[in-house]
């Protein structure tokens, strides 16, 4: 029966040819290709879970009083957006662990494509043919960045509330347009309308999960057409690809991956918690110091704008570039312009515009190994930065003197990060050229005394 239906099928659609096809194609039997789906896997997740929750949440800033099961808020005055929250924590089935999952999901999912990305650059999997690829994943972690800020910001807690208020200030300080961006992202002057929360909602919910989904298919397709890169070894050319077949080999063990993924995900759902919503409370500016921290992946961004001095460039009576503009715009541009011009400037500097199918090992490259560091070691200082008013709390560490300290190290550590590892590529490089050539002299020394012998017997 399967076989006369599958032949049927065929003699319909012609798909016989592109099954095969695809059932033969190889995947590189590396661990590290796994970090790719792993992000595809929690973006499934992702929009799964936020499925389920749109059922239940109510993007309003409509004010109510809350009579819900949380005893501590009882009475207190929140947002439609906030009370459906507590009542997904609480009240509705399974509410919680799906909320927590989602958030998970959403923090794990950028930290798969960050690893990824790491991974593409200090293996040079961007060149040519693969730098298109390269940019829909650099254009993907943007809009993830983009997506995570949206997702917690509608909960309208103290957290989404000071992020929001954050967002605000930082758009507010684009040059000569940056009021005008303000108010038309937020539809009027701070906090808002209603109309931008709606906005808000069909965006983080419709439009950026379309965007990002369309462009992660684009990115497989892209991937398949030109085929995985893979590291260099025996029978492996820039002609010649080895690895596991599509079926059995890569489809039980990607199924394997997705199953683990999204069990991994659901147990950190219900067991390890996360963004306690109703610790922070309902947004009130009066209310800003209760130590709420953004996800991770805002750090770096919350870590530029405490980094900046007081900077303000005004000209005359005008101040032309407000303060938060450098640290909350400024860097990041920086940061995602090096990401999306890499593949051109390395290639203009090396002069090697061919196609390369082959990976290469960190220490094979020392500039491009060294310039990389130097980027991540800048970035993880902003990052660390961030966090420089819990270390206060916490520790009894001036935030003051942190400040200044983070902001000689964002100078210091990349040069000094980037030498480093240059020199180690140099070391190592020269240790292999070194074994190299003790290998190749044993081998010459053991061909010639097999030769003598050879002559020996003959006399």
């Amino acid at each position: 029966m399967i076989r006369g239906l599958v032949r049927w099928i065929d003699e319909r659609a012609g798909s016989a040819p592109l099954v095969r096809r695809s059932l033969r194609y190889l995947f590189p039997d590396h661990w590290s290709f796994l970090l790719g789906e792993v992000a595809l896997y929690c973006f499934v997740v992702l929009v799964a879970t936020g499925i389920y929750l749109t059922f239940f949440f109510e993007p309003s800033t409509a004010q109510t009083v809350y009579h819900g099961s949380y005893l501590p808020l009882r009475g207190a005055r929140m947002s439609e957006a906030y009370r459906s929250a507590l009542d997904i924590s609480f009240r509705i089935k399974a509410g919680l662990l799906i909320r927590q999952t989602h958030h998970w999901a959403a923090d794990v999912f950028l930290v798969a494509i960050v690893l990824h990305l790491l991974r593409v650059f200090f293996t040079g999997a961007y060149r040519k043919p693969r730098d298109l690829t390269w940019i829909l994943g650099v254009t993907m972690l943007a809009l993830a960045l983009l997506e995570g800020y949206l997702g917690y910001s509608l909960v309208d807690d103290l957290l989404s509330g000071m992020g929001l208020a954050i967002g605000y200030g930082v758009a507010l300080s684009v040059p000569l347009f940056g009021a005008n961006i303000a108010s038309l992202i937020w539809h009027g002057p701070f906090p808002g309308s209603s109309d931008f929360w709606s906005r808000m909602y069909i965006t983080h919910v419709l439009l950026l999960p379309v965007l990002i989904g369309t462009l992660l298919a684009a990115h497989l397709a892209l991937v398949a057409s030109r085929h995985h890169t893979q590291f260099r070894g025996p029978r492996r050319t820039e002609r010649t690809l080895v690895g596991v077949p599509a079926f059995p080999g890569q489809a039980v063990r990607s199924l394997g991956l997705a199953f683990s993924v999204t069990a991994v995900l659901f147990l950190l759902g219900g067991l390890v918690q996360i963004n306690p919503i109703w610790l922070w409370g309902p947004y009130h500016l009066a209310s800003g110091t209760n130590g709420a921290q953004p996800d991770w992946y805002l750090g770096w961004l919350i870590g530029g704008l405490r980094l900046m001095p007081a900077w303000d460039l005004v000209v005359g009576k005008y101040t032309l570039v407000p303060n938060p503009f450098w640290g909350g715009v400024l860097l990041p541009l920086l940061v995602f312009a090096f990401l999306y011009l890499w593949p051109w400037l390395e290639r203009r500097a090396t002069g090697e515009y061919g196609w390369f199918n082959l990976l290469e090992r960190p220490r094979d490259r020392p500039w491009r190994t060294a310039i990389g560091c130097a980027i991540v070691s800048g970035v993880l200082v902003v990052f660390v930065a961030g966090s420089a008013d819990r270390v206060d709390v916490l520790f009894g560490v001036s935030y003051a003197a942190q400040i200044w300290v983070y902001r000689v190290l964002f100078f210091v550590l990349p040069l000094a990060v980037l030498l480093a590892t240059k020199r180690i590529c140099d070391e190592l490089a020269a240790g292999e050229r070194v074994e190299r050539d003790r290998r190749g002299a044993e081998a010459e020394a053991r061909r010639s005394a097999v030769a003598v012998s050879a002559r020996g017997d003959g006399d």
